[in-house]
């Protein structure tokens, strides 16, 4: 079985992360969503609420599913039996950074492949940190993020204002 991680903190889950998901579900067998815990992000949720998020999102695809995880993570591709990992790339921008990370992966694991992908360019623009900024602005995020993200980012920004 071909499995893939995609990992991120999914702060919240995006429009352009369900783009990648549901096309990394035509190249592998099995597609994981890791939820990474790093809480250096200062995250506004909770990694459960998090992983919840991404279920409620992804539970239409069967062959995906959602965990999290804390440490290296090439360790918990290892440990999923996973082949390789999926990156998103939004912009140039971002490539150095996620190639600095994939070739430092390849030397912690070489059996782990790391492979980029790019949402469609409807959703180039779209990040996680500009969707909380709109939000807490009381901008419309419905074109951005499924329903259930929105409802629950509507909810935590009322409930604690910026």
């Amino acid at each position: 079985m071909r499995t893939v991680i995609y990992p991120g903190s999914f702060d919240p889950l995006t429009n352009g992360h369900l783009d990648v998901i549901q096309r990394a579900t035509k190249l592998f067998d099995r597609v994981i969503v890791a939820v990474a815990k790093n809480e250096s992000k200062s995250p506004l949720f909770t990694l459960a609420e998090r992983v919840e998020l991404v279920g409620s999102c992804i539970d239409h695809l069967p062959n995906v599913e959602v965990d999290s995880f804390d440490g290296l993570l090439v360790e918990y591709a290892e440990k999923c039996s996973a082949q390789a990992i999926i990156r998103g790339l939004r912009a140039v921008s971002d490539f150095e950074f996620e190639f600095q990370l994939a070739l430092m992966n390849r030397k912690l694991n070489e059996r782990v492949e790391t492979i980029f992908m790019m949402p469609k360019d409807t959703y180039t623009f779209l990040s996680s940190r500009i969707v909380k900024e709109i939000a807490r602005l009381g901008g419309d995020v419905s074109a951005f993020v499924p329903k259930t993200v929105q409802q629950a980012l509507i909810a935590r920004l009322v409930e604690a204002p910026a």
